[in-house]
């Protein structure tokens, strides 16, 4: 059964996340979020709105199944995550995230990726928490959040470990608007029809500029900077906390 439904909305597709209580991010979420954007860049869209289901974004990582699977999930799992934010990141339509709920650690990246975030006002909360669980991002991750948000911040956001109900988030400027809960898909789908109406070589131009120094660091130094966060993510000792986090926080 597919985890991410594909809503046509006029010229915007909305990948909508349907993956279980949290839309927490697995191996397959990862490689069907990839495949979904490949379908909706080879038809006519103009542009994507990416959201959630039932109050949740995406609380991050499946922390079970690292847990279950062990170094071995984490050699499949990690390259899927990586490439499964980059594929947001590098689509060159416009791509808003309509944040519905929490969008937590690997979540708030999806975030991230996106060209423009729009948050539920009363409901959720937003931030980059995996120091808590001791582990770090790939480079991927580090450099789209570096990107949306830029290198003063990523000490306190990555570091603190934070969250933030939507009108902390919007002050921060981890998101860039604020809308009440049943207008939070309406503002992204008319935000989403705004940047569509940009050229649209003219737009994936602009946005290839934007985003080009990231991509170099990652592309220059994405394969050692992976073969460094397996190690450290598929150790025993790593294993044992996540163990510990999955016992004391998410039982």
């Amino acid at each position: 059964m597919s985890s991410i439904q594909v809503e046509p909305a006029e010229n915007v597709a909305v990948l909508r996340m349907e993956h279980g209580k949290a839309n927490a991010l697995d191996t397959e979420l990862c490689q069907e979020l990839v495949t979904r954007l490949e379908e909706v860049e080879a038809g006519e869209y103009r542009a994507v709105v990416l959201t959630g289901t039932a109050g949740m974004f995406s609380a991050g990582v499946d922390l079970r199944r690292v847990r279950d699977g062990g170094a071995r999930y984490v050699a499949e799992f990690l390259p899927a995550l990586s490439d499964a934010f980059l594929a947001l990141f590098d689509f060159s339509r416009p791509v808003v995230a309509a944040v519905n709920g929490h969008a937590i650690a690997g979540g708030a990246v999806l975030a991230a990726a996106c060209d423009r975030r729009v948050m539920d006002s009363g409901h959720g909360r937003f931030g980059v928490t995996e120091l808590l669980v001791g582990v770090p991002f790939p480079l991927a991750a580090m450099e789209i959040l570096r990107c949306a948000y830029g290198t003063p911040t990523l000490p306190e956001l990555t570091y603190l470990a934070h969250t933030h109900p939507g009108g902390d988030a919007l002050a921060r400027g981890l998101v860039d608007e604020l809308a009440e809960p049943d207008s939070v898909l309406p503002r992204a789908l008319e935000l989403a029809r705004t940047l569509a109406a940009i050229p649209a070589e003219a737009f994936a131009h602009t946005k290839h500029q934007i985003h080009r120094p990231f991509n170099e660091r990652i592309g220059e130094q994405r394969a050692n900077d992976d073969a460094f966060v397996e190690r450290l993510w598929a150790a025993p000792e790593t294993l044992r906390a996540v163990e510990a986090y999955v016992q004391s926080v998410l039982r």
